[in-house]
Order: C-alpha cells, then sequence, then structure tokens
C-alpha cells in the first residue's frame, strides 16, 4: 500500500497529498469540535510547535460520524481551532472514517495499523496514527490516548 498516493482538500478547498509530506514523520488524527476529547487539540498544537522544524507534521482530519460531534462548515472549523487552541498544523475538510464512503487514506490506514482485536473501524473521534518517514511503518494510538504520550516514538522516528 503506498499511503502517498492520496489526497484530499484542506479547509480552505486547496488540493493536498500525502507525497508532499515524504520523508516526515506523519501523524494523522481524525478530529471534532465538540467532543469530550477535542481538549487534545493543546497537546497536538504544542507537539507539533516541538517538532515542526525537526520533520513531523500532524494533519488533522476533521470528521462528523460520531454523534455529529463536527457540525460546522470549513470556515466555522478552522475559526474554532485557531480561536481555541491556536491550531496551525494543517486540516483537511470533513471526511468520514467509516463505512461506505470512508476516505482511501483512512481505509489504508486502518488497514496498516488495526484497532483493538484487529477491529479495522474507527470507534472515536481522536484516532491518531503516526506514520514514519518512508510511510513504511503505521502505529495507532487510541482515542483517550494522550497525544504526549507518542513523544518517545516521534523522537525516535525523527531520529532514524
Amino acid at each position: 500500500m503506498d499511503l502517498y498516493q492520496h489526497t484530499w482538500n484542506s479547509l480552505t478547498g486547496q488540493p493536498q497529498s500525502m507525497s508532499d509530506y515524504k520523508g516526515k514523520v506523519v501523524m494523522v488524527v481524525n478530529t471534532a469540535s465538540k467532543c469530550g476529547l477535542t481538549p487534545q487539540y493543546e497537546a497536538l498544537q504544542k507537539i507539533y510547535e516541538d517538532y515542526q522544524d525537526k520533520g513531523l507534521v500532524i494533519l488533522g482530519f476533521p470528521c462528523n460520524q460520531f454523534l455529529s460531534q463536527e457540525p460546522g462548515d470549513s470556515d466555522a472549523i478552522a475559526s474554532f481551532c485557531s480561536i481555541n487552541y491556536g491550531v496551525s498544523f494543517p486540516m483537511a475538510e470533513k471526511i468520514k472514517v467509516n463505512g461506505s464512503d470512508t476516505h482511501p487514506l483512512f481505509k489504508d490506514l486502518k488497514q496498516a495499523a488495526p484497532g483493538a482485536l484487529g477491529s479495522k473501524g474507527i470507534k472515536w473521534n481522536f484516532n491518531k496514527f503516526l506514520i514514519n518517514k518512508d510511510g513504511t511503518e503505521v502505529k495507532r494510538f487510541a482515542p483517550k490516548e494522550d497525544p504526549n504520550s507518542m513523544r518517545s516514538l516521534i523522537e525516535s522516528w525523527l531520529e532514524a
């Protein structure tokens, strides 16, 4: 599977490509603005600030599939993330992470790094996928897992 083949639109509607991130450690997160886990944006932003210059990129993918916790349009999402958490990492337009309309990137991520007991589905907002620099290794982290717990793996992959 080639994770770098995937594209999506940014919150501003601009086409984006995973191929732009070859050679970087990439964290992909399905996000939501009205979730009990939404405060994770703060830790994600801090991690991004700490490691961005060393080769980490965080990509946020808003999703409204879990109790409609991301109801806004792209402008509302961008405003919320900026005002409340100072998010400066790239954010995508809303996508689906489960079902027949699952975004192809998430299909491949779920295949590469199944969840608990081999589950392929995304169970909730703020699943985190960490991809190494050459896209050959993917680790999945549960929604409730503190993003800061990923720092040592991020550092080791950045140094590799």
